[in-house]
């Protein structure tokens, strides 16, 4: 296995035991992902939004896959919601995945979870019925090899929920400096809807939210909250939410 240069040490990539490279969060980031703020006005928010985007939205799905599951709280939100029979979770950290194990064991989920890339990710072709992409993607260093992923393992008429911060946050000055992340490959909201049309995804304009929480703001609503100024109705997006089909 090749040793990672000085340059990759600093911006804090690693690598697994698997090979695969990715940039691993700063200490408070990982504190954050345990917190009530993002177990709430991060994760449900974004899930209640995605699933009214749903077009024509089933009972239940019978294979979801959790991409990025991180420390595991969107799985039993994920259980309840679309009551699949196969609950799949992804994560390129073996620390992620160990921790998720936790929760799956903590509610009885019987979940899989996988160590994998979201660039190779090891399961057969037109598999899941419904793939879960949350605050993940500006993280993944190949993002165009990864949407190819995700089409590849979704069936026919398979459901993709995407949930992103855009460029705009993730270049903040408040994010840089508490969080890590590739800058290279931020984008914009079009861009990735671009991308997921690119890969022959479906997205219809009634299947896109774009959000503008506190939390995704420069000055974290204190403007709104406390002087009672509106948020600027021409504005470049932080955030987008949006339900692709295959």
């Amino acid at each position: 296995m090749n040793s990672l240069t000085k340059e990759e040490k600093r911006k804090g990539r690693v690598r697994n035991r698997l090979g695969n490279i990715y940039v691993d969060e700063t200490g408070f980031g990982k504190w954050f992902l345990r917190t009530h703020t993002w177990k709430l006005h991060v994760l449900e928010r974004a899930l209640k939004d995605l699933e009214q985007l749903i077009p024509d939205k089933k009972a239940n799905y019978d294979t979801v896959v959790d991409v990025g599951c991180g420390y595991g709280h969107s799985l039993p939100k994920l259980k309840a919601r679309f009551s699949p029979q196969r609950l799949i979770g992804l994560d390129i950290s073996e620390e992620m995945i160990e921790a998720t194990e936790k929760v799956s064991i903590k509610n009885s989920l019987n979940a899989e979870l996988i160590l994998c890339s979201s660039e190779k990710i090891p399961l057969e072709d037109n598999s899941v019925d419904l793939l879960f992409c949350h605050q993940t993607f500006h993280h993944i260093i190949e993002q165009e090899k990864a949407i190819d992923e995700f089409y590849r393992i979704l069936k026919p008429g398979g459901i993709f929920l995407f949930a992103e911060s855009t460029k705009r946050y993730i270049n903040s000055y408040l994010i840089r400096y508490l969080f890590r992340h590739p800058m290279k490959v931020q984008k914009t909201a079009q861009e990735y809807i671009e991308l997921i049309r690119s890969s022959g995804f479906r997205v219809s304009d009634e299947s896109i939210s774009l959000p503008f929480l506190w939390w995704s703001r420069e000055d974290l609503g204190i403007r709104e909250t406390l002087l009672g100024i509106a948020p600027p109705q021409k504005r470049e997006e932080t955030l987008v939410n949006l339900v692709a089909t295959k």
